[in-house]
């Protein structure tokens, strides 16, 4: 059964609907990434979005929930508990994500071929939000607060058919 379809997730129906009308535009992955991420800012769910369970997480590591899916986008929520943290990755399409709780630490790096570069440091807060689109979406995120963290991620692929939205994940060396 597809919980997305049976769960009353608030908040959820008027992204679905404001990323349907964005990707129709065809503003090609940055600027449509952009205006996701300003839709996402003036539409950001509460922690509400999913349901007690899923806010649980998972001890080990970070829970991704596939809040809908389509051909052109998904939109997922994602559980971290303290210290948990993926490696280091880039994506399938273009991602805005919005912070609703925890802080979401996240390191950003270029392919140099045999090694990266660390190129920027961010920690995101409740209520901030970001977007981007490859190339240059290289990163680790972590959550370094004590408590819970959650997040909501707007991809513009359909990763319930991909599987998931990395693309790569990086084992160079960083220098």
């Amino acid at each position: 059964m597809n919980t997305a379809t049976t769960v009353a997730r608030p908040g959820l129906d008027v992204l679905v609907a404001g990323v349907s009308r964005i990707v129709a535009r065809g503003l090609g992955a940055r600027r449509t990434a952009f205006a996701a991420a300003d839709l996402l800012r003036d539409h950001l769910p509460g922690i509400d979005v999913l349901t007690p369970r899923e806010r649980e997480g998972s001890p080990d590591g970070y829970v991704s929930h596939i809040l809908h899916a389509e051909d052109a986008f998904s939109i997922c929520g994602v559980v971290w508990r303290p210290g948990q943290e993926t490696a280091v990755h880039d994506h399938v399409s273009w991602c805005t994500f919005g912070i609703i709780s925890g802080i979401e630490y996240e390191i950003l790096y270029r392919d140099m071929g045999d090694h990266l570069v660390e190129i920027g440091r961010a920690a995101n807060h409740p209520g901030e939000v970001s977007g981007f689109a490859p190339p240059g979406d290289i990163h680790r995120v972590r959550n370094t607060s004590s408590e819970l963290g959650v997040s909501l991620h707007v991809y513009g692929a359909d990763v319930a058919r991909l599987g998931g939205s990395i693309r790569r994940v990086y084992d160079l060396p960083v220098r």
